[in-house]
């Protein structure tokens, strides 16, 4: 967390506008529930997600040398960069004006919205996004709700009525994002045996499901209606390569791995 935070600032006294995201954030986000994300939870953080603006990836070049981190030379087709701290081990993924993986989440007009990491909502989308949501996933999105009411603002909140807004144009992104809310319940209630008490259990599912009654009742576009008829017939997601899922840490480790045998 303090090597996500100093890197972070370090850009900001460059002007250039860098934020956390994934793991990290959530930590750094959910403070009063550390001993439960990574005690009782288990939850590791392996690697550092950052987002910035693609007008400024030439730009990150030189601060990160400074400080130990160079460019690894692997290919995704969005635009994504990694960096490794070959001393620390430590890299970082680092994403150009949109998360693209399941589906796509715009940070241009949202980078500024939250510092040092991205704002709750974008974190929440991040992880329900993701088509095959792991355990890893599923405890960060718990603690997330646990720790931040939902609501119409962005302050140390869980904005609602953005998700809402924006899952209204897209059937897809509404389709996945409300299964994995589903799932997310299922997981909670497996918890609760040994993990989550009955009232934070009653918490998460008073939140999420205040956030599926936001998302339900926002009036839906004409492409979204449309879309809805054709249902899971046909593909409603972006299909993400092995290596664009797993951690970087987990994908550079393999390639190491895979040199020596």
């Amino acid at each position: 967390m303090a090597e996500a935070i100093d890197i972070v600032q370090r850009m900001k006294s460059t002007n250039i506008p860098l934020r956390i995201m994934a793991g990290c954030a959530v930590r750094i986000h959910c403070g009063e529930h550390v001993q439960l994300h990574q005690v009782k939870m288990q939850r590791n953080i392996r690697d550092i997600d950052l987002v910035t603006l693609r007008k400024y990836k030439k730009q990150l070049e030189a601060p990160l040398a400074a400080i130990g981190y160079s460019p690894q030379l692997v290919k995704f087709e969005s635009d994504r960069d990694i960096y490794e701290n070959k001393a620390t081990g430590t890299t970082l993924d680092i994403f150009y004006n949109r998360l693209n993986m399941c589906h796509s989440i715009d940070f241009v007009d949202r980078m500024e919205i939250d510092f040092p990491t991205v704002s709750l909502a974008d974190l929440v989308l991040q992880k329900l996004q993701i088509i095959e949501i792991n355990e890893r996933d599923a405890k960060d999105v718990i603690v997330l709700f646990l720790e931040h009411k939902v609501g119409e603002s962005d302050r140390e909140t869980i904005n609602g009525k953005y998700i809402a807004k924006l899952l209204s144009d897209d059937w897809g992104f509404y389709y996945t994002v409300t299964e994995n809310i589903k799932k997310n319940n299922n997981l909670a209630l497996k918890y609760s045996e040994d993990m989550l008490s009955p009232q934070e259990l009653r918490l998460f599912q008073t939140r999420t499901g205040q956030l599926l009654s936001m998302i339900d009742t926002e009036p839906k576009s004409f492409k979204w209606k449309m879309r809805q008829k054709i249902g899971t017939k046909t593909r409603w997601y972006s299909e993400v390569e092995e290596k664009e899922r797993g951690t970087l840490a987990e994908y550079l480790i393999n390639k190491q791995k895979g040199k020596q045998n």
